[in-house]
């Protein structure tokens, strides 16, 4: 471990985790509250939710050796905070959410699934992962819009480093950042309120209702809005982990954390880039100490969840969101070359790229799986009946060989 360590890794994963919990925190609360949490049990279940994720990503990422970064379900909190509140209260919802966990440690079981995860394109993976980032790389120009101050100081503070030492670049728009939110969104000790919050232990009940209206939705979009992206955000940047036992141990660490108010933990998208690509590190085999260190901010993050909550809810969105985007620059260039390399699959990329960029949702999932269906459909009937070339014309055609020879 000590031979493999990097230091760009671990400030990547830093970043990530800043990343998700600024960008989502207010989503997870809402949706917790909108299914009959109390304000105790929805800060139980966020502090479930970060030490879960934390250590499941800090789990898998010390027995893969690779970065298999957790989060919790944005798109679940999202259908969560769409729902009405459910027959039998938030007990009744806390049962569907041990379903909902239940029934993707099954999925991990299932190894068709895992196959067609593997078999995606290398073109179509990367097309999605470029659509992924897209709305974060745009946040540096969204942040120039809206804090035109506070925006073009951290983008020249990133440029004017990154013109001398480009690795530096983004920790040092980081601490800029950071500074800038203290200095204009000053938190008082009152407003932090407690440091941490008290665990707060539901006693599930199960009911058709709940199942119905929460369980198996959470199920199907936490699969297909994070699960099946995470893979194939990772496959795009060279890791093809197995696919049973990330989905089992997520589920696993769902259930764990249901009692206490958390809905789900899964694979992250978004912030799989940060720690997968290049940003952290240039040395693949190095890349996991980013989800490692990544999983020990989640974990942090719980353990003191009531001042970091207060102090990211009066920062600014869009300077946390600009900070990411200037980081994953280089991976969007990066995903947008592999993605058109190929001639064949190219229309098909544009098109997956497109779809999961457009933030287009169906049935509550999101637009990276959508994405993944139109571009893979679209290479399908491509390559649909295709003529095989004969042994004759294969040969005409070689190098050296004439029609009379």
């Amino acid at each position: 471990m000590r031979a493999s360590f990097s230091s760009q890794a671990v400030f990547s994963g830093l970043l990530s985790a800043f990343v998700g919990i600024a960008s989502s925190v207010a989503v997870i609360v809402h949706g917790l509250r909108a299914v009959g949490a109390t304000q105790a049990e929805a800060a139980s279940g966020l502090m479930a939710l970060s030490i879960a994720m934390g250590l499941c990503g800090l789990l898998l990422s010390l027995r893969t050796r690779m970065p298999i970064s957790v989060a919790w379900s944005t798109p679940g909190a999202a259908l969560l905070a769409t729902s009405a509140s459910v027959e039998g209260g938030f007990p009744a919802a806390v049962g569907a959410f041990l379903v909902s966990g239940a029934l993707i440690v099954l999925a991990g079981f299932w190894k068709p699934l895992g196959r067609w995860v593997a078999a995606i394109p290398s073109a179509i993976a990367n097309a999605m992962l470029a659509g992924v980032v897209l709305g974060l790389c745009l946040a540096p120009v969204r942040a120039v819009a809206e804090e035109p101050l506070l925006g073009l100081i951290i983008v020249a503070v990133w440029a004017a480093v990154a013109k001398f030492k480009r690795v530096y670049a983004v920790p040092a728009a980081v601490i800029v950042a950071m500074a800038l939110i203290a200095a204009t969104s000053p938190v008082s000790r009152a407003e932090l309120g407690p440091l941490w919050p008290d665990p707060v232990l539901i006693a599930p009940t199960f009911s058709a209702t709940a199942l119905i209206g929460i369980g198996l939705p959470l199920f199907l979009v936490t699969t297909a809005s994070q699960n099946i992206p995470g893979l194939a955000i990772l496959a795009a940047n060279g890791y093809r982990p197995e696919a049973g036992p990330l989905f089992r141990m997520t589920g696993l660490f769902s259930m764990l954390a249901a009692p206490f108010g958390a809905h789900a933990v899964n694979l992250a998208a978004i912030t799989a880039a940060l720690c997968a690509g290049p940003e952290a590190g240039p040395d693949p085999s190095r890349r996991w100490w980013a989800a490692a260190a990544a999983g020990l901010g989640f974990v942090l993050f719980g353990v003191f969840a009531g001042a970091a909550t207060a102090f990211i809810s009066a920062a600014p969105p869009i300077l946390i969101e600009a900070v990411a985007g200037l980081a994953l620059l280089g991976v969007l260039g990066s995903a947008i070359l592999a993605a058109v390399a190929d001639p064949e699959a190219r229309e098909a990329a544009v098109i997956t790229f497109l779809v999961t960029a457009s933030g287009l949702s169906f049935f509550g999932i999101r637009g990276a799986f959508w994405g993944l269906v139109a571009g893979g459909a679209m290479l399908a009937w491509t390559r649909w009946r295709r003529p095989i070339p004969s042994a004759a014309s294969v040969a005409a055609a070689a190098p050296g060989r004439s029609a009379g020879r």
